[in-house]
């Protein structure tokens, strides 16, 4: 869970076309600043250190982008959903002379973004408005080294994100060595996400789940990270560094991940599929 924020000396909250996004500073470090929307966090930006990440979640995704390459290795990166653009701005901070773009379909809160929490020094990122299903349509065949899904709508994933149609498009467009990482949310039994840890598997010969072990039990709602590849995922480095974390995690692969996904179905477009949501105080909210 990300700390507690105070206000800042601006105004603290901005209608944008997803409903209101709201800054709170984190008082216990300099530069930091957590974005939500709809009142649900959304990301957390240390302005000061565009390496911390402060989300469990996060985490995951940037031992994975540490893992997927060597290090300092320049990697480039799609990303659908913006919101702070955390993981890019570590991307850009861990990897130089990255080439990154973001897909972001909320032009209001791009700008309050720039505005709030600016990206213009971040070398090599471009921020694009638009949907991620157009976004990535857009790019040509094999011309990325990572994909990275972090889009939701408030606290919900969009389902259109997370069909086989919608992966194939992704694979089309990473080389042949290239990452795909998803964050995906679910509570209860966690039928969603087994969904779509099935259908990423469908698409790729390689992949794994990483996340916070009660979530992985299906006893609370979390975030759930599914990564995958054409090539043979880094697994022993990411469970090391899952094991060691700040927040321990477990990592879920071969035949545990087929269990975790048996008799579940690949989501296809069309489908009448509503992703979870959160429930009631999840965020402190009644």
């Amino acid at each position: 869970m990300a700390r507690k924020g105070r206000r800042g000396p601006w105004p603290d909250r901005y209608p944008i076309a997803g409903g209101e996004a709201e800054f709170l500073r984190d008082t216990d470090r300099d530069g930091g600043w957590m974005l939500l929307v709809g009142g649900v966090p959304q990301s957390y930006v240390d302005l000061s250190d565009p390496t911390y990440l402060d989300f469990e979640y996060m985490r995951l995704m940037g031992d994975c982008v540490d893992a997927i390459a060597p290090e300092g290795d320049a990697l480039d990166a799609v990303h659908i959903g913006g919101a702070g653009c955390t993981l890019p701005r570590y991307v850009a901070a861990t990897r130089p002379g990255s080439r990154q773009v973001v897909l972001e379909p909320d032009g209001e809160l791009v700008a309050v973004v720039r505005e709030r929490l600016p990206v213009k020094g971040v070398p090599g990122l471009r921020i694009r408005v638009t949907d991620g299903r157009a976004g990535i349509a857009a790019l040509p065949d094999a011309a990325d080294d990572l994909v990275v899904m972090d889009a939701f709508a408030e606290a919900s994933m969009p389902v259109e994100l997370a069909t086989r149609e919608f992966v194939e498009d992704v694979a089309r467009v990473l080389r042949p060595g290239g990452a795909y990482l998803v964050n995906v949310a679910d509570g209860f039994r966690l039928p969603f996400a087994r969904r779509v840890a099935a259908t990423v598997r469908s698409v790729f010969p390689h992949a794994l789940l990483m996340g916070d072990p009660g979530v992985l039990r299906g006893r609370r709602f979390g975030n759930l990270i599914v990564a995958a590849s054409r090539a043979p995922l880094p697994v022993d480095v990411l469970t090391r560094r899952a094991a060691g974390g700040i927040t321990r995690a477990r990592v879920v692969e071969g035949h545990d991940l087929a269990g975790f996904c048996a008799g579940v179905a690949p989501l296809r477009d069309g489908e009448e599929v509503t992703a979870p949501v959160p429930p009631p105080r999840t965020f402190g909210k009644s």
